[in-house]
């Protein structure tokens, strides 16, 4: 892991210039889990995600740097670009593979309904811009349904969504659907605790399954930390996921 620690010391100058200020709207965080919340962030505010994911499967490990940009224009509007900084994976018995990760490029629609009530809509491409066998080598598209909603103390997202894949096996189908549903609760004015279920089904392919817990840490409303694990719950799966993240402003544009 040492190619990571230079991303590292990078991420913690920007946290500790996060942290010391505190004017400005809070931070919405849409890491660490898989759904999406249907909001946007406060206008104008550009945001940084980041984080390191380590996924090991059956003697083959994956480890990326997953960044995300969000800046909404309105509360009705917003884009996202985000990807995988690096990538370094390993098969059993083969060679690494290391380089840039795929980019993503997300048009954002939030519809509220009331204080704590959301849908959203989402139209994304993925950009083949990772080297063959990091990445798919083609462009996917995907359109993503969120509905948000305070339940007493706990959030919930829930996601429903259709990918256009660029490369699929033969035989099978080029349409994939997900569904994810992550719920999280407060804990006290710092600490949240977050649980996900996701997955995804595509024609004559093996359907997914995967849940997620983690925990976060706001020293501050403009500054999160989150830490935790994905357990694959059936053979296509990954079979263990760690992450940890942080989500701060970069600035204020307006």
């Amino acid at each position: 892991m040492r190619s990571h620690a230079i991303p590292l010391c990078l991420l913690a100058v920007l946290a500790s210039g996060a942290a010391s200020a505190q004017d400005g709207p809070a931070v919405l965080p849409y890491r660490p889990s898989v759904s999406s919340p249907a909001q946007l962030p406060a206008a104008g505010q550009l945001e940084f995600e980041a984080g390191l994911l380590a996924t090991r499967d059956d003697g083959a490990r994956r480890d990326s740097l997953p960044v995300l940009f969000k800046l909404a224009f309105s509360e009705q509007w917003g884009v996202l670009l985000g990807g995988e900084a690096y990538v370094a994976t390993r098969d059993e018995g083969g060679a690494p593979l290391r380089g840039l990760g795929d980019t993503t490029i997300v048009l954002k629609r939030a519809f509220a309904i009331d204080a704590g009530s959301a849908l959203g809509l989402e139209l994304s491409a993925k950009l083949p811009t990772a080297r063959q066998g990091i990445g798919s080598g083609k462009a996917d598209l995907e359109l993503n349904t969120i509905f948000s909603d305070d339940l007493a103390k706990v959030h919930m997202d829930a996601n429903a969504s259709v990918t256009r894949l660029g490369d699929w096996e033969a035989g099978s189908g080029r349409y994939q659907a997900g569904l994810s549903a992550a719920f999280s609760l407060p804990v006290n004015d710092h600490w949240g605790a977050s649980a996900e279920l996701s997955g995804t089904r595509r024609h004559a392919a093996a359907s997914t399954a995967q849940l997620l817990v983690a925990a976060a840490y706001s020293p501050t409303p403009r500054l999160t930390f989150d830490v935790g694990v994905a357990h694959g719950l059936n053979a296509a799966s990954p079979a263990w996921s760690l992450f940890s993240g942080v989500v701060l402003p970069l600035a204020k544009l307006w």
